[in-house]
């Protein structure tokens, strides 16, 4: 099965919902960043959630995510956009712990609860809109939800999980988002309610073999979910040779110098992706000429 997510109404409009299999795309960021188990779970949740929140977008629309809970892991990046494409890393990639108590990976400890979430949209205003909370959690999915309550003042429930392999591998990933409509009637919230408690954990209906439906379904029950819309999902990175090009000309002429007595070369590495980009004395002479 390939990643994708799906938007949908329920409950004859009252609820809008957002549900999503990430296994491949993240398992494309543990490959690029080799990180490990509970690097990969805090990485994996944010980058879900993430991806979900810019399924909300439109047109030319990004948002970006930034999680400093002041934990081992350091600070969590994630881009994403209204295509379904989402990139993202962890300061300190090869962070891992013993399960916690629930035998479950131990993502709070990693993120830390001593922090902030911030989400950043850019919809093409000349400014872009920040939503700011504290981490109340570590989990992620519970600090989403808090995000949604007290900065777009939309009732929410996020599910966020990642399963990983022994050999470090991703097994499952995968979420869904739950937003309340206003005028929703107490009777479907208490019903979403009792039914959240209930199912297992998001991760595991992944591994089952969930389809984003069929989680909708098992959370929502059948006959009360109707698909708006379903998009591929996908980690993309938009760095390029060119745009560090562009990077390195901004540097000056003197810096560009610099850089070529002092090595003959240069080499730039993307912090989402990874990959390095090389530039030769003569790149490099031909920046300068260039530069201001």
């Amino acid at each position: 099965m390939e990643d994708y997510l799906i938007k949908a109404l329920a409950f004859n409009g009252q609820v809008r919902a957002y549900a999503a299999r990430s296994t491949d795309t993240v398992g494309e960021a543990q490959r690029r960043h080799y990180t490990w188990p509970t690097a990969s779970a805090a990485l994996g949740r944010a980058m879900t959630a993430g991806v979900m929140m810019g399924a909300m977008l439109k047109g030319e629309e990004k948002l970006t995510i930034k999680i400093e809970g002041g934990g081992p892991l350091g600070p969590i990046l994630v881009d994403s956009n209204s295509k379904g494409e989402v990139r993202g890393y962890v300061t300190h990639p090869q962070t891992h712990f013993d399960l916690n108590e629930q035998g479950k990976l131990d993502v709070r400890r990693a993120v830390g609860t001593d922090g902030m979430l911030t989400v950043v949209k850019d919809i093409g205003m000349r400014e872009h809109f920040t939503g700011q909370v504290p981490i109340v959690s570590g989990e992620l999915g519970e600090d989403f939800t808090y995000y949604f309550a007290m900065s777009e003042q939309l009732p929410s429930s996020v599910g966020v999980g990642v399963l990983v392999n022994p050999d470090n591998t991703i097994l499952a990933s995968g979420g869904f988002i739950l937003q309340l409509l206003p005028g929703t009637d107490e009777e479907t919230i208490t019903r979403i309610e009792n039914r959240l408690k209930e199912i297992p954990p998001v991760s595991k209906l992944i591994e089952k073999g969930l389809t984003p439906e069929e989680l909708l379904n098992e959370i929502l029950g059948e006959g009360n979910v109707k698909i708006l819309e379903k998009m591929p999902v996908s980690f993309e990175c938009t760095c390029s040779k060119e745009r560090f090009a562009t990077s390195i000309i901004s540097l000056g002429r003197d810096e560009i110098q610099d850089m070529i007595d002092t090595d003959g070369e240069a080499e730039a590495q993307c912090h989402f992706c990874n990959e390095k980009y090389h530039y030769s004395k003569e790149e490099l002479e031909a920046l300068k000429s260039e530069a201001v």
